[in-house]
């Protein structure tokens, strides 16, 4: 007889976790609300993540275990978790992080007792590499609002760490986005995506554990060019432009919308803000791509010097 499916999804992608990745397992699974599955997808790791996932796996019937032939790059591998579940409610897992057991029994009741949220989440406590407390992180968009303008307006202009992309979501409205798109900044245009659809809902403890340690993606891959391979990567050795492909997907994002006409201007309005706010990075975009492509056609005894005097004019530097 073909068993019911579970209320819950958790998809958690990997490579290469074994540091970590144990402890995600573990604190999933201790989880107060236990009508769970919990997908693994492992993006053909070389180390001992694989030998650790099976034998969670063997033990435990609510865990499937996939591995991919070939590393995809992190943003397809965090969508074939999404394509897997099965529950009413889905929420991705980093392997890096954990959750406090509460976490889902309160992220469920969020969601059932409020049509009109379609992601809950909780507060946020940053961790060391030991689970010890750092901090307790205190940026907040405001999510809730009842006007989805508001919502995507704080999405794009108030500093936040995207931490809500983890939190649980109706998985039929999750369907009706992009999912992690394969570019930088991937993650917030799926969070405007769900807040143009309804409301975010935030449990006021922290129940998420973010682990902060040298070895996380954002430390690994410092430029978007970097970022850019590490979420497609068919995408290794292609010249990008990853703050205007942002810049294009708010737009699509705004265009698929079920907003009105009105709202949608409003929101367009925005993204001429935003243009002028990060122009720097998107004169650095241009930049780096015709550096990229001197260095290409001219080879590195030419275009070196190029890329020294973009260096020493700060053309190259990350955080213009």
């Amino acid at each position: 007889m073909r068993r019911k499916p579970p209320r819950v999804s958790i998809g958690l992608p990997v490579y290469n976790g074994e540091n970590f990745v144990e402890d995600a397992i573990r604190s999933i699974l201790a989880e107060y609300y236990s009508n769970i599955e919990l997908i693994i997808s492992d993006n053909a790791s070389t180390d001992r993540t694989e030998e650790i996932c099976r034998d969670y796996a063997a033990r435990d019937g609510r865990i499937r275990y996939l591995r991919n032939e070939r590393n995809l790059g992190a943003a397809p591998n965090y969508n074939r978790t999404f394509h897997e579940a099965r529950g009413e409610y889905f929420r991705w897992a980093a392997h890096d992080d954990m959750t406090e057991p509460e976490f889902l029994a309160r992220c469920v009741e969020a969601l059932d007792s409020d049509p009109s949220v379609v992601l809950a989440h909780t507060r946020v406590r940053i961790v060391d590499q030991r689970g010890n407390k750092v901090e307790d992180y205190d940026y907040r968009p405001n999510t809730s609002a009842p006007d989805p303008c508001k919502r995507f307006f704080d999405l794009l202009f108030v500093k936040n760490n995207c931490f809500e992309f983890f939190g649980l979501n109706r998985r039929d409205v999750l369907a009706q986005t992009q999912l992690h798109g394969t570019y930088p900044v991937g993650d917030r245009v799926t969070l405007s995506e769900l807040a143009f659809r309804g409301r975010f809902f935030e449990h006021p403890e922290p129940l998420f554990l973010s682990r902060e340690h040298p070895d996380r993606s954002v430390r690994r891959h410092v430029s978007q060019q970097e970022r850019a391979a590490w979420f497609d990567a068919s995408r290794a050795n292609a010249i990008t432009f990853p703050e205007w492909r942002a810049f294009w997907e708010y737009c699509k994002a705004i265009d698929r919308s079920p907003l009105s006409a009105r709202d949608k201007t409003r929101c367009y309005l925005y993204m001429v803000k935003w243009l002028r706010h990060y122009r720097k990075r998107m004169r650095r975009d241009v930049y780096v791509a015709c550096l990229d492509m001197a260095s290409r056609r001219l080879g590195s005894r030419i275009a070196g010097p190029l890329w020294d005097l973009a260096d020493r004019l700060g053309l190259t530097e990350e955080d213009i």
